[in-house]
């Protein structure tokens, strides 16, 4: 397994596991149009070119991913994915580990859908506090998470 900073070659792959990850969060909703899963490639592309992606590899296939942007020594970061067939192996917290060293001395920010059980008590153990919830939709809240920055 490597991870590695992703490149705009990356994009149509990134964007096929995006769509089979996000699949369990759209059933988890019952909603199928959440950005996640009808994001177009141009767009994903885009996202390459503004964001820093890293990607996780195994036998020449990418089966994790990560994104995050800096501003005002605050990295945001977003759309962590991990193949289905890869997950509970620590692969997402070895991802998370290098995303967080990639914008060291930052105070990191995520969100996540209140009824992502696993996901909030996944970034809880990687030492992610709530601190801010946010009304998208009548079935949707995100629930925002933070994490200082270490010393």
């Amino acid at each position: 397994m490597v991870i590695e900073k992703a490149t705009i070659s990356d994009a149509e792959e990134i964007l096929s596991l995006q769509k089979l990850a996000y699949k369990s969060e759209a059933e988890l909703y019952n909603d199928f149009s959440i950005p996640p899963l009808v994001q177009s490639l141009e767009e994903l592309t885009d996202d390459l070119k503004k964001l820093f992606f890293l990607k996780v590899v195994t036998d020449g296939r990418i089966i994790g991913s990560v994104r995050a942007y800096s501003k005002d020594n605050v990295c945001y970061i977003g759309r962590l994915i991990v193949h289905p067939d890869y997950q509970n192996r620590g692969i997402g917290k070895e991802i998370m580990n290098a995303i967080e060293k990639c914008f060291k001395g930052a105070r990191y920010e995520l969100f996540t859908g209140h009824l992502s059980k696993k996901n909030i008590t996944f970034y809880e153990k990687l030492g992610y506090k709530k601190f801010m919830t946010e009304n998208v939709r009548d079935n949707l809240l995100f629930v925002y998470m933070e994490k200082e920055a270490e010393a």
